[in-house]
């Protein structure tokens, strides 16, 4: 197992530089630039190189990412154009609330999810299937946005049940700990639903599927041939074997949440990594997108090693020499 963690982790090495690169040839061939809201039609030639040159634009475009890429690996991001602030502290304070609502809707779609994908496959064709297969199609179709404003509407406006935006209600002292965390958590429910709705509705389709092909092997045949208990049949012979799709799909959904909370952050004017990514988009501040995207890749990489670990956690029969 230690040979294998050490050779997937040399080999995520040259995958993180490639996608490094190519990141920063997109933004090279982006239209505009990250210095074009600051250039007047009006600014003399003399004062736009000088302004190139402060940036640091005035240097080829491979010297500009070894520095970059070179800076990064010490854990400097550069500094944030639009902010005039070193990207490390502009991101830091965005970390915890974008963690705090992808944790929340991961947990959200796997309870949901997956027991709701086993009842529809042990209920294969009755009333509850159909019904959890209509609720799944709804899930992976209805955009987020829409899905987002409809919450607002009716459970933000017109009951009144949660707040309309924002983390924390600035009027409000909690008197200690745990109330603030539940004043945060309260803001957080209508979030945590759009976000995790998807996720609910794909585990549920993976689940259903991966638990029909397995209990209609011959070993689960056994099993209740000898007699064991329905529930012991699915959820200790069955469930154990149809769990690898759902690990797989578990590698890859951890940083699909982080790209979620783009919208689903600015619908709720939530101060997260999403919010600050499409500040960062809006204004061109490409040293906060090219650190929020390197984030994101970082972390894909890492969910994909992960989900290849719990593999083996998961199936005694899988051995990693």
């Amino acid at each position: 197992m230690r040979n294998y963690i050490i050779r997937r982790m040399l080999q995520i090495i040259p995958v993180f530089i490639g996608i490094m690169v190519l990141l920063f040839v997109i933004i090279e061939l982006s239209p505009g630039g990250p210095i074009s809201a600051f250039i007047s039609p009006r600014m003399r030639p003399a004062q736009q190189a000088e302004l190139i040159e402060r940036f640091g634009l005035n240097e080829p475009a491979h010297t500009r990412f070894f520095i970059w890429f070179g800076n990064m690996l010490r854990g400097d991001m550069g500094m944030s154009i639009r902010l005039q602030r070193p990207v490390v502290e502009v991101l830091t304070p965005m970390i915890a609330p974008t963690l705090m609502l992808s944790i929340l809707s991961l947990l959200f779609s796997i309870i949901i999810g997956v027991p709701a994908g086993i009842i529809s496959a042990t209920k294969q064709y009755t009333l509850q299937d159909n019904s959890l297969t209509v609720f799944s199609l709804i899930g992976i179709s209805m955009p987020s946005f829409f899905f987002g404003l409809l919450l607002l509407r009716y459970f933000a406006i017109e009951l009144q049940w949660f707040p309309l935006f924002g983390l924390r209600d600035p009027l409000y002292r909690p008197p200690n700990a745990f109330a603030n965390a539940m004043h945060v958590l309260h803001h957080l429910v209508l979030p945590t639903f759009v976000l995790g709705m998807g996720g609910v509705a794909t585990f549920m389709r993976y689940t259903r599927s991966s638990m029909l092909e397995v209990i209609k092997s011959d070993y689960i045949r056994t099993a209740r041939a000898k007699g064991l208990k329905e529930k012991i049949v699915i959820y200790r012979h069955a469930l154990r074997n149809a769990i690898i799709p759902i690990i797989t799909l578990l590698g890859f959904w951890i940083p699909a949440l982080l790209s979620g909370a783009v919208i689903t952050e600015t619908i709720f004017a939530l101060p997260g990594l999403g919010r600050t990514a499409v500040e960062a988009v809006m204004t061109r501040d490409y040293p906060v997108i090219l650190a929020i995207n390197t984030m994101l890749a970082f972390l894909t990489l890492i969910s994909t090693l992960v989900a290849d670990l719990l593999y083996a956690a998961a199936d005694p029969r899988i051995k990693y020499d």
